[in-house]
């Protein structure tokens, strides 16, 4: 004979049990998707190679909650910090407190050329950066990746972009399936 008894649950309790496990999951999905996985969709060719138009992205709104973006980060932004206007996808690029100048084609960061990971093309047009521009506090200067064919930092529609205009940080690209992965 056994000393431990099974004791029956009743109904309500098992329900409630099941209720609140339920309503834990559902929040914590929710926690998840608001904060790790808002979607943007990447407009026009101006990230190409990385990212093409069409692709629907996962931004990462914690990222920079406790410091800035990083030089090549790939960042979700609203120009003029409109919150009617459409998100804009760019690589960072120059940094608070930095110098940037485009010349020749070359990017150059505090007189120095920057010598990026990825080979990119010769920059043509070097719009506004023809002349130096420093950056101020909370200040970011950004370029497409297609850096003959994009809207961005060098001209006034983009121009610098503020960190309170700053979404999230692109991590995964969502669709379409053959372009599916982590952003690099």
């Amino acid at each position: 004979m056994s000393i431990f008894r099974k004791q029956k649950k009743s109904i309500p309790r098992v329900v409630l049990g099941w209720t609140f496990q339920i309503l834990v999951v559902i929040m914590f999905a929710y926690v998840m998707v608001y904060f790790f996985g808002q979607a943007r969709t990447n407009v026009g060719q101006s990230m190409d190679v990385t990212l093409s138009g069409g692709d629907v992205v996962l931004i990462n709104t914690l990222a920079y909650q406790l410091g800035g973006p990083e030089t090549g980060d790939i960042i979700s932004f609203r120009p003029n910090g409109s919150e009617s206007s459409r998100s804009i996808i760019k690589r960072v690029i120059g940094l608070p407190g930095q110098t940037i100048q485009i010349t020749e084609g070359m990017i150059y960061i505090d007189g120095k050329v920057f010598l990026e990971q990825k080979n990119y093309p010769s920059i043509i047009n070097p719009g506004m950066a023809a002349d130096p521009i420093k950056l101020g506090d909370k200040e970011y200067f950004v370029l497409g990746d297609n850096r003959n064919n994009s809207e961005d930092s060098r001209f006034a529609d983009v121009g610098l972009v503020k960190s309170d205009m700053i979404e999230g940080k692109v991590w995964f690209i969502l669709s379409p399936s053959e372009h599916r992965g982590f952003v690099n």
